[in-house]
């Protein structure tokens, strides 16, 4: 679609990187300054003008994007509309709710599409932060922090009229309002605000507003908002652009409310009673371009729509400004109309329902990740879990921080066994205040060797300790049955050599005690669980690629899930083609711990080509060929990194050199 930029300024420059390969095709510049709209005009092979009604009357572009000075957004917004032309606003979209009401009503009523910028809400760090918030980690949320320090724009930007005209409400909080309006619904009033005229004195241009803003803002669902917004702070500050939220259960904060790409440590997330532990957007980094805005409103445009909505949500920040400033100068409460703002349900409900009689955690919930039947459907997982075993170096060590560590990193699958022992604890931690929701989580645990004729009671020993319905994902530990020994309760209870008695039973000459129990017979024993609702889908860890074929051709209910020991030295790439043919999930565990595999130094030169450490590296390689590794760590450094390592993006090059480092006779 063809588009016309009025406003040739630094903004416009952003808007402009996108256009190659874009959808849209710039014909047009307009700006008062003749010279900087044919230089800009120049760079794509548009026409320069220097007044609007000429270019409105010259071109035929159905797109304008507004990029003129602060204060001229509404009056070329409505010249724009009054020619029959959608419209692509810079923020503010005025000055004045009501005007900003009005454009909205006069562009529903022409049929034409109007949307207004920041188009922060639609970019990966508050997409982040939403899908945080809404698995209720944070319990109710009733207060949050918001700032906007523009900074001295005298002494960082080349034209700062128009920000000193419209203050820092309307250049800056405009960002974590836009934001708290999409997590939360509409504001309901502000309670009260403060304005200072604090300026440097060798300044010799002045703000029109005043420069230092700081207000509490109640929303409707329940939140109350202390926001400061700063022309006055230096926009270096330690608090930037940042939003904080405290909930009853925990907080989290966001960094940068107007960041464009999500970077490991844009949101960081504290339980209850825990410190910030980073939370990186599980995904490969993708920095959304200013034309981002544009484009989406083009493609609704040409699907026959006419959006409106986020000028709608825009106008209702506007009215919020307003209400500031009406504060301020009153010292009362003011009312803030909502504009018909279009919003989903609060990412966090304004009241959470208390358990009833019963662990919060133990909700059966929805299947997380799965399409259509439960039982044949591939899972769509996680591309990292978190894998919850006591087994470190040989020795038994407590996990329980480590596990709250990852719920806080943003983990949502882990991986436990009743051979591990802590599934007690695991459960009292899934029940705490500052954890996600049950349907948010996906948790495994497996039937141990000593208990292939006896899985009902091992699954319900384990459903007991997890304080859970239902096990999203129940395994086979291992295909090897060995002579069973009465429940593994609470193994992390006993002594060493207590637990390894019972896990690991020997006959009269002190070799391995085992049974003649069939693969197929125990597979069958899993899925009576999914008839009885004990388990959701049912797996197999350890296997061999016969005994995989050997389930599959005899399964009622196939396996949903195969884990084995994975990693560079052991791809297992039949095992795992063998898995994707059939739409089971391969998880690979122990991902990190061959021997020498994090000093290897192919796994060291890729690492250090992409800035990350070769275990980054080691489990981007598997989630890059559909694999989910379930690392497991006690260092928070390392917790934090394994899951980011999802945002590690190989090369064609890099997949070659690491598929030279499998070695077919690797054994431990």
């Amino acid at each position: 679609m063809n588009c016309a930029f009025v406003g040739a300024g630094a903004v416009a420059g952003k808007y402009a990187t996108g256009l190659d390969g874009s959808t849209l095709d710039l014909t047009a510049v307009c700006d008062l300054d003749a010279d900087r709209a044919e230089r800009l005009a120049a760079a794509h092979g548009a026409t320069a003008y220097a007044d609007l009604d000429v270019l409105l009357d010259a071109e035929d572009a159905p797109l304008v994007i507004n990029l003129a000075s602060h204060g001229a957004h509404a009056s070329v917004t409505r010249r724009c509309l009054d020619a029959d032309r959608h419209v692509f606003s810079e923020k503010p979209l005025a000055i004045d709710a009501d005007v900003a009401g009005d454009l909205v009503g006069f562009a529903e009523h022409r049929g034409l599409a109007l949307d207004c910028a920041p188009i922060n809400r639609r970019c990966d760090p508050a997409r982040h932060v939403r899908s945080l918030l809404g698995d209720g980690r944070l319990g109710t949320v009733r207060l949050a922090y918001a700032h906007a320090h523009v900074g001295r724009v005298t002494e960082w930007h080349e034209n700062p009229d128009s920000f000193l005209a419209v203050g820092p409400l309307y250049d800056g909080a405009v960002y974590p309002l836009a934001l708290l309006v999409d997590w939360f619904g509409p504001v309901e009033r502000v309670r009260v605000a403060d304005a200072l005229d604090v300026w440097p004195d060798p300044e010799e241009r002045t703000p029109d507003r005043p420069a230092h803003v700081e207000a509490t803002v109640e929303f409707a669902a329940g939140p109350v908002v202390r926001l400061t917004a700063s022309l006055y702070a230096p926009h270096r500050s330690r608090e930037f652009s940042s939003v904080e939220i405290h909930g009853d259960d925990g907080s989290l904060y966001l960094a940068d409310s107007g960041a464009l790409a999500a970077e490991i440590d844009t949101v960081s997330v504290a339980g209850a009673g825990r410190s910030y532990v980073h939370a990186p957007h599980p995904a490969p980094r993708r920095e959304r371009p200013y034309l981002d805005g544009p484009e989406r409103l083009v493609a609704a445009i040409e699907r026959g729509e006419r959006p409106t909505g986020g000028a709608r949500r825009a106008a209702h920040v506007v009215a919020v400004c307003n209400a500031i400033e009406t504060a301020a100068e009153s010292d009362g409460p003011v009312e803030v109309a909502e504009h018909g703002v279009e919003h989903e349900a609060p990412a966090v409900p304004p009241v959470r329902p208390p358990p009833d009689g019963e662990r919060s955690g133990a909700s059966a919930g929805k299947l997380a990740g799965t399409d259509g039947d439960r039982r044949t459907a591939s899972l769509r997982l996680p591309p990292v879990g978190f894998g919850c075993s006591r087994y470190r170096d040989g020795e038994y060590v407590d996990r329980i921080d480590s596990i709250a560590t990852a719920l806080d990193a943003g983990y949502r699958l882990f991986d436990s066994a009743e051979l591990y022992g802590n599934e007690a604890r695991i459960g009292d931690l899934l029940d705490a205040p500052g954890s996600p929701d049950r349907e948010s989580l996906f948790i495994t645990s497996k039937v141990w060797n000593t208990n292939h004729e006896h899985v009902r009671e091992a699954c319900e020993g384990s459903l007991a300790a997890l304080g859970l319905d239902a096990i999203d994902c129940y395994m086979l530990h291992w295909p090897e049955a060995w002579a069973y020994q009465g429940p593994l309760e609470d193994l992390a209870s006993m002594s060493p050599a207590e637990q390894e008695s019972l896990a690991f039973p020997t006959d009269e000459d002190g070799d391995r005690a085992t049974v003649d129990v069939a693969l197929t017979e125990t597979w069958g024993r899993l899925e009576r669980l999914i008839d009885g609702g004990l388990a959701r889908t049912i797996g197999v860890c350890n296997l061999s690629l016969d005994q995989l074929e050997r389930i599959v051709e005899t399964a009622r209910i196939p396996p949903a899930v195969v884990q084995v020991e994975s990693h560079p030295y052991r791809p297992r790439p039949d095992l795992v083609r063998a898995c994707h043919d059939r739409g089971i999930r391969a998880v690979a565990h122990s991902p990190l711990s061959a021997p020498g595999l994090l000093e290897e130094p192919l796994l060291v030169d890729i690492a250090d080509a992409h800035g990350v450490t070769p275990a980054s590296v080691a489990l981007a390689w598997q989630a890059d060929r559909g694999v989910v590794p379930i690392p497991s760590s006690t260092d928070t450094e390392h917790v934090v990194s394994n899951l980011a390592a999802a945002r590690l993006r190989l090369t064609d090059d890099d997949r070659e050199r690491i598929a030279t480092l499998e070695e077919p006779e690797f054994e431990r």
